[in-house]
Order: structure tokens, then C-alpha cells, then sequence
């Protein structure tokens, strides 16, 4: 029997996330088959923004990185009105969003996240501008994802708040690597010291908040979520803490 175009483009995302994400394509298997092609075509959608801000084709200048973003967020916003698209990977979310009831319209809060990237260089001062970053690359993706791991509406912030808790881990533990991008995304980090290649002091205020965020957040999501989604949750937050963490945590510097 011939694949329907819908059929077609979730197994396009699915394609995608196994590619480029073969980690968190593995954890999609251990969800219920109703709710895969869903996490396959919101993965679709991130990483065709992604590809706009950090792929081997993106436009050579900010100003076209951000057209793309624009034009990108376009097609979302067209394909829910019009209840699809003929993108196949928008068409994969918009009939994932229909049949999921998805807070789809959170991913204009990400896409204003993915705008701070496209800049070129990236330095973000405050704790309230760290916060209003990862609320659009993290929160916003943690509250779309909550009804497909099984936690209830009301519960979505629980998903949100273990979101930014990976990503926060992310940050300090990539400064090196974000630095060689031009990004320094954690406030008072000794900049000097990173140009000239020297251990660099991490902050511990915001090693603890991230430890803090696993602590709270990990608990409320497995105590909410589907039985099946809980495993991969489990694993996924016990790697960050006693690994990528306490590492960061146990070193209290950025190596050289």
C-alpha cells in the first residue's frame, strides 16, 4: 500500500532525528508508537532551524540568517491557519499539533532564541537575559513536549524547568566550544582568560541552580509522566547530574 504524503513526511523526520540525533532517536523508541511520529516531527522542525542558524548552508550573512528564520517561522505559522503545508516536515508538525493538541504556538518564543544566534556574536550579560533565552531554546520545546511523555497541562512547567535544566548543564559545559563560536551565553565568565586559552572559572552559582533545577523538576516529571517515558527521562537526567555535573562541578573551571 502507498504511503499517504502525511505518512511520508513523519518517516522524513524520523529519518532526520535518526541522523543527526541518533541518541535521542533511540529514547523516541521507548514512547508509545502513537506519540513517536509526533517527537519525530517536532525534532524535524528544530532541526530545520537549526540548519538556518549553524548548517554547512546557512546564508553567509546575519541578516540572511535571520530572513531564514523568518521565512522558516512563516511556513509554521501558515501551515496551522491553513491546517498544512506542502513542506513535509511543517506538514508532519501541524498534523502532529492537531492530533496531539501541541502548544505549537510555543515555538515562536524558541524561534526568538534561535534570532540571538543568528546575530554572529553572541554575549549574554544578565541572569534575566540567560533566563529569557533558554525560556524560548529549552522551556518552550519542554511544554510542547509535555503531552507527548504523558504529563498533564497542568504540569507542563515541571517539564519546561527540567528543559532548562539540561540546557543550563549544556552551557557550562560547552563554554569552550561556544566560545570558538563567538557565543558566551553564562554572564561574568573571565573572557580574557578564554581568548588567551587559559582555565577559566566557572560560575558555581549557576552549577548549582542547574543541580537544583534537576533536583525538583526530574522528581515532579517522573512522578507525572507515561510509565513508558519515565526510563529514558530517568537515564537521561542521571547522565547530566553524576556525569556531565558533577564533573563541571568537582573541576570548577573551564579547561584550557
Amino acid at each position: 500500500m502507498p504511503l499517504t504524503d502525511t505518512q511520508d513526511a513523519y518517516l522524513r523526520c524520523a529519518a532526520l532525528q535518526r541522523r543527526h540525533d541518533p541518541t535521542f532517536h533511540l529514547a523516541t523508541q521507548v514512547l508509545g508508537r502513537d506519540v513517536r511520529p509526533a517527537v519525530h516531527a517536532l525534532y524535524g522542525f528544530l532541526r530545520g532551524a537549526d540548519e538556518l542558524v549553524d548548517g554547512p548552508d546557512r546564508a553567509p550573512t546575519p541578516q540572511g540568517r535571520r530572513a531564514a528564520l523568518d521565512a522558516w517561522q512563516r511556513t509554521l505559522v501558515d501551515g496551522i491557519a491553513n491546517g498544512g503545508s506542502d513542506h513535509p516536515l511543517i506538514s508532519a508538525l501541524v498534523d502532529a499539533g492537531r492530533r496531539h493538541d501541541l502548544p505549537l504556538t510555543e515555538l515562536n518564543v524558541y524561534m526568538d532564541s534561535m534570532r540571538v544566534d543568528c546575530v554572529g556574536r553572541v554575549r549574554i550579560g544578565s541572569r534575566a537575559e540567560l533566563d529569557a533565552y533558554m525560556n524560548g531554546s529549552a522551556a518552550a520545546v519542554g511544554r510542547v513536549m509535555a503531552p507527548l511523555i504523558g504529563v498533564p497541562r497542568e504540569r507542563a512547567e515541571d517539564v519546561a524547568r527540567l528543559g532548562v535544566a539540561f540546557q543550563l548543564t549544556n552551557f557550562l559545559r560547552d563554554v569552550r566550544e561556544d566560545y570558538n563560536m563567538d557565543r558566551v551565553y553564562l554572564p561574568d565568565l573571565d573572557e580574557d582568560a578564554l581568548a588567551a586559552g587559559r582555565p577559566t572559572p566557572v560560575p558555581l552559582d549557576e552549577v548549582r541552580r542547574a543541580a537544583q533545577l534537576f533536583r525538583d523538576s526530574a522528581r515532579a516529571v517522573l512522578g507525572a509522566c507515561a510509565p513508558r517515558a519515565r526510563p529514558g527521562i530517568a537515564i537521561a537526567t542521571t547522565i547530566y547530574r553524576r556525569v556531565h555535573l558533577a564533573r563541571i562541578e568537582r573541576r570548577g573551571l573551564v579547561a584550557a
